[in-house]
C-alpha cells in the first residue's frame, strides 16, 4: 500500500465519520448533555480522581481554529449556521484584524488615494463569498473568542493543547489548522531583507508597500505569477517606472499558453510596464542609506529600483504542526476528504492542506481563496454533523487587473478545470479571448477573458462534465460566443 493511501486508510480508521463530539470540552451542564456517556468531559475526569486542572487563557475550549485568514472565517460562519459557535469556539491568529478577504491586498488595496482603493472594514469575511461582512463586533456578538496577534508556536497533541508566542496554554478538544502560506522570501544574504523590499501576505505587508510606492519613481517586481501581474497593475495606477522580471519565458506560465501570455504582456506594454524575462537574479544592492537601489542580474546588469516586490510564491505555514502527517510530494498537511488528519481530531483546511482532488483522482494542494473557502465550509459541516460525502473540488482560479478609475481597460479573467492536453484559442483578446484544454476529445478546462457572468456561469459546467468536444468545429469559431455555444451544445449531447 502506498504512503498515501496508508495514511488515508489511517485517517479514516481512527476517526469517526461524525467528528462533532470533541475530545475535550468544558463541563457545562448544558454540554455535558449533548455528549453521550462514552464521552465524559476530559477536565471532570481528572478531576475526580483529585488531580488540579491546569488554567489556560482561552476560555472557548471545544472547538479552536489556528489561523485568521479566510479559512478561519467561513469557518466561523459555518459553525454559526450550525449552532455550535456561542461560548464553544476560540480562534488564535498572529495577525491585528479579524478575517479578511486576503485576494484584496494585491489588487484594490494597493490602488493610490485617489483611486478609490479597498480598506478594512470593507472586506472582511464574507463579502467575498456573498455573505455577512463579519467585523471584530461580529464574532462578539456570536460568542467567539478572538486571539489577536499571538500565533502558536508549540503544540503538544496527546494533552491537547497549545502554547502562543506569549507564552499562553490554550486547550483545545477539536483543532482545525489553518495557517495558510507564508511568503517564499530571498535570503537577507543577497538583500532579501533590506528596506524596500516587499512580501505580501498581510495587511501589514500591504500598508508597508504602499507607504513605498507613495515614495517611489521605480519599481521592480520579481515574479511573473499572480503577485507579479497583480503589483503591477496596481503600480501603473501610481504613474511608476515599472519592470517585472522573472525566470520563465512568460508570464504565468503554470496556467496560460504562450499565446495567451503573450497577449497579456502586450496589454501590460500598452500601459508601460516593461519585462525583463529568462533573467535571475543576483543579488539586491543598497545605497548609503541600506534601502534598495538596484537588482542585480546573474548577467552582471541592473536595474535600477527603489521598491522592490517580491513575489515567487508561497510555502505551507506548517510552524508546530511538522510531527502530523505531511505530504512530502506537494507540500502541506495530508488529510482525507473531510479534511481530517491521521490525528483524531485535528483538522487542516485551506492552503496548509494536501487533499484528495476527487474529480481527477489525485492528491493536490490549492492556494486560492476559493478553496480556502469551500474547504472551510465543508470541514465543519463534516465535523458537527452527519455528513460524510468526500470533498469534491472543481479547480478555480481568477484574477482581477487595472479596475481602478480612469484605467483605459479593466480585465478580469476565470478558469475553470484541469488544464491539460491540446488547446483552442478563440478570440483577439480585444474585446476577449477564450482558451480551451482537449484531452483525449474531452473539455477538460476553460478560461475566459472579459466574459459576460452568463459565460462565467458556464465555465464549471463545462470543467466537471468534460463534454466530447469537435476541436476543429471549436477552433472554427469565429468568436468566443460562438465557441462557448458549440462547448454548450457539446454538454447537453
Amino acid at each position: 500500500m502506498s504512503p498515501v493511501r496508508r495514511a488515508m486508510a489511517l485517517a479514516s480508521t481512527t476517526l469517526p465519520a461524525k467528528t462533532g463530539l470533541s475530545l475535550w470540552c468544558p463541563t457545562s451542564p448544558s454540554l455535558a448533555r449533548r455528549l453521550p456517556a462514552r464521552f465524559s468531559p476530559i477536565g471532570s475526569r481528572i478531576a475526580s480522581r483529585g488531580v488540579v486542572t491546569a488554567s489556560f487563557a482561552n476560555e472557548n475550549r471545544e472547538f479552536v481554529i489556528i489561523g485568521g485568514g479566510n479559512a478561519a472565517g467561513y469557518a466561523a460562519r459555518t459553525f454559526v449556521e450550525n449552532g455550535m459557535a456561542d461560548g464553544r469556539l476560540c480562534i488564535v491568529t498572529k495577525e491585528a484584524y479579524a478575517p479578511y478577504e486576503r485576494p484584496a491586498l494585491t489588487k484594490a488595496y494597493l490602488f493610490p488615494p485617489e483611486k478609490k482603493p479597498a480598506r478594512l472594514p470593507g472586506f472582511h469575511t464574507c463579502v467575498g463569498g456573498g455573505g455577512e461582512r463579519q467585523t471584530p463586533d461580529w464574532y462578539k456578538e456570536k460568542g467567539i473568542e478572538m486571539i489577536y496577534e499571538d500565533p502558536v508556536t508549540g503544540a503538544d497533541f496527546e494533552k491537547q493543547t497549545l502554547t502562543t508566542n506569549t507564552g499562553k496554554q490554550l486547550k483545545y478538544g477539536s483543532l482545525i489548522i489553518a495557517t495558510g502560506c507564508t511568503a517564499s522570501r530571498f535570503p537577507d544574504k543577497i538583500g532579501g531583507n533590506l528596506p524596500g523590499v516587499h512580501y505580501i501576505r498581510e495587511v501589514a505587508d500591504a500598508d508597508s508597500l504602499i507607504s513605498s510606492l507613495g515614495k517611489s519613481k521605480k519599481v521592480v517586481i520579481v515574479g511573473g505569477g499572480y503577485i507579479g501581474m497583480e503589483v503591477a497593475a496596481a503600480a501603473v495606477a501610481w504613474n511608476l517606472d515599472t519592470t517585472i522580471v522573472f525566470p520563465e519565458d512568460q508570464l504565468l506560465q503554470r496556467l496560460f499558453t504562450p499565446s495567451l501570455a503573450q497577449r497579456y504582456e502586450e496589454l501590460y506594454r500598452q500601459n508601460g510596464v516593461k519585462f525583463v524575462k529568462g533573467a535571475s537574479i543576483n543579488n539586491l544592492e543598497a545605497g548609503s542609506d541600506g534601502r534598495v537601489t538596484a537588482v542585480k542580474l546573474a548577467d552582471g546588469s541592473t536595474i535600477e529600483a527603489d521598491t522592490v516586490v517580491i513575489g515567487i510564491g508561497a510555502k505551507p505555514a506548517i510552524g508546530p504542526f511538522e510531527t502530523l502527517s505531511m505530504n512530502k510530494s506537494i507540500g502541506g498537511i495530508q488529510v482525507d476528504g473531510l479534511f481530517r488528519t491521521s490525528t483524531p481530531g485535528i483538522f487542516a483546511i485551506g492552503d496548509v492542506a494536501a487533499f484528495p482532488l476527487k474529480i481527477y483522482d489525485r492528491m493536490t494542494r490549492v492556494e486560492h481563496v476559493d478553496h480556502a473557502r469551500r474547504s472551510a465550509q465543508h470541514c465543519v459541516k463534516s465535523l458537527l454533523t452527519a455528513h460524510t460525502d468526500t470533498y469534491d473540488y472543481l479547480p478555480y482560479f481568477y484574477s482581477r487587473v487595472f479596475e481602478y478609475e480612469g484605467s483605459s481597460r479593466k480585465v478580469w479573467w476565470q478558469f475553470y478545470g484541469d488544464n491539460v492536453g491540446e488547446t483552442v484559442e478563440v478570440g483577439n483578446f480585444d474585446p476577449k479571448i477564450a482558451t480551451f484544454w482537449i484531452d483525449s476529445g474531452r473539455l477538460k478546462g476553460a478560461l475566459v477573458e472579459s466574459g459576460s457572468p452568463e459565460e462565467f456561469q458556464l465555465l464549471p459546467k463545462l470543467a466537471r462534465s468534460q463534454p466530447i468536444v469537435d476541436k476543429a468545429k471549436l477552433a472554427s469559431a469565429s468568436s468566443v460566443e460562438e465557441a462557448l455555444e458549440i462547448a454548450q451544445a457539446a454538454l447537453q449531447s
